[in-house]
């Protein structure tokens, strides 16, 4: 069965979450990679507003190529996660509710996830062109000069996924 969930998620939402749940999600989402998450953590270091508010958002780990005629974005497949788990407990502790990635996230990142009451989605690798159909606006927020790591705004529509680490520290990378 398929859980379908409205995005920003609620607290509620993500406490009713387990690890291996088929999920498909509907609402805006930002996008970020490493290159923009290292420039949000040089903000908040250097005491700066980050250009939107994290909290209870969702961030999709993507850099997506260029968009074909009738679609809002070009393939859109998920990035490896591990790259951001540097930068991950911060934004988390900062309220930040999902993240939708590939891959493992090391042990840092899974305790902030308990701690802050978020989730973990794992996009499928390898369906770019397939994820693109749900995504149907794309909104430049900021970092420009970063190219296909600029932070975006999506509008998604039953994008698909599955709850890769839940709010209680469930991981499917490690059954």
């Amino acid at each position: 069965m398929v859980k379908k969930l409205s995005l920003p998620l609620t607290k509620e939402d993500i406490k009713t979450l387990k690890a291996g749940d088929s999920v498909t999600l509907t609402g805006e989402l930002y996008t970020a990679r490493d290159a923009a998450h290292k420039r949000f953590y040089d903000m908040v270091q250097n005491g700066e507003k980050l250009p939107f508010d994290v909290k209870n958002q969702t961030i999709y780990y993507v850099g997506p190529a260029p968009a074909k005629k009738g679609y809002a974005v070009g393939p859109a497949g998920p990035t490896s996660s591990y790259r951001m788990d540097k930068f991950t407990p911060m934004l988390l502790n900062m309220g930040l509710s999902a993240m939708i990635g590939k891959g493992k996230r090391n042990d840092d990142v899974i305790e902030a996830i308990k701690e802050n009451g978020a989730v973990y989605f794992a996009a499928i690798g390898g369906a770019a062109a397939l994820i693109s159909k749900s995504i149907v606006k794309d909104e430049p927020v900021c970092f420009e000069d970063l190219g296909t790591e600029a932070v975006h705004k999506y509008t998604v529509v039953d994008f698909p996924c599955i709850v890769a680490i839940d709010s209680y520290g469930n991981d499917v990378y490690k059954r």
